[in-house]
């Protein structure tokens, strides 16, 4: 027996000082890891909760919100007055048209709106200076109202996020977090309700979605070079573009 107790001692001995530094930095590093691994899955879950509380308050303010025209179209009309319906504060606008023949100023207007290339969309806030440049590109674009609905297809099915310049699906809430954590927007339903609302941090919301790619039309076009008014698919749809 205490031949082998010196023969462990003089294997412990034989270990040299650096590998024994290199298992103790190993295992702290491990340690480490293990540690933020466990901080990150707490983060994501409480980060879950909260984004299922703020889903589930949405829908009670969407269903509030509706609720409320009905009771004031209801009153209008037992008072015999006419009711009309709030403005429109966010279009969705797609592009139908391609570059062939157009003005310089077109261009321009297309450029600033993002719309570089057919079938591209974008969510543009409705202002005085907006509902002018839309006017002037009506030939070349499709415009109107978005519905809750069609807010909602859009980001879910078409929406890529814009970080660093690059195109990146949005595959998880952690890619909005990180680019929109600062307006306090940390989910997709933040990013919807941001949209649909107009509210303070659209501006950040709309640069942060790449414009969306959309396909062309089932069974094509009626007639591009026409206003909607006219029987043809160019311009202010309002409702209808849904």
């Amino acid at each position: 027996t205490l031949s082998t107790t010196k023969s462990l001692t003089c294997l412990i001995c034989s270990v040299p000082e650096s590998v024994l530094k290199r298992r103790a930095t190993a295992k702290e590093v491990e340690a480490r890891r293990e540690q933020a691994a466990a901080a990150a899955a707490e983060k994501r879950r409480a980060g879950r909760k909260k984004a299922f509380k703020r889903a589930e308050q949405y829908v009670k303010e969407y269903k509030a919100d509706e609720n409320e025209l009905i009771r004031m179209r209801r009153a209008a009309k037992a008072s015999g007055n006419i009711f009309v319906d709030p403005e429109p504060k966010v279009a969705v606008v797609i592009r139908i048209r391609g570059i062939l023949g157009n003005a310089p100023k077109v261009r321009k207007i297309l450029q600033l709106l993002r719309l570089r290339q057919i079938h591209n969309a974008v969510f543009v806030r409705l202002n005085k200076a907006t509902i002018n440049m839309l006017r002037l590109v009506e030939p070349y674009i499709v415009y109107g109202e978005p519905n809750l609905k069609t807010v909602k297809q859009l980001i879910y099915k078409r929406g890529f996020g814009k970080i660093n310049k690059q195109r990146i699906p949005i595959a998880d809430n952690s890619v909005i977090e990180k680019a929109l954590g600062k307006h306090d927007i940390i989910c997709v339903e933040d990013l919807v309700h941001e949209i649909f609302k107009c509210g303070p941090n659209f501006k950040a919301a709309s640069n942060f979605l790449w414009p969306m790619k959309l396909s062309a039309p089932l069974g094509g076009y009626k007639q591009k070079l026409l206003h909607f008014n006219e029987g043809g698919d160019a311009g202010n749809r309002g409702e209808e573009v849904n």
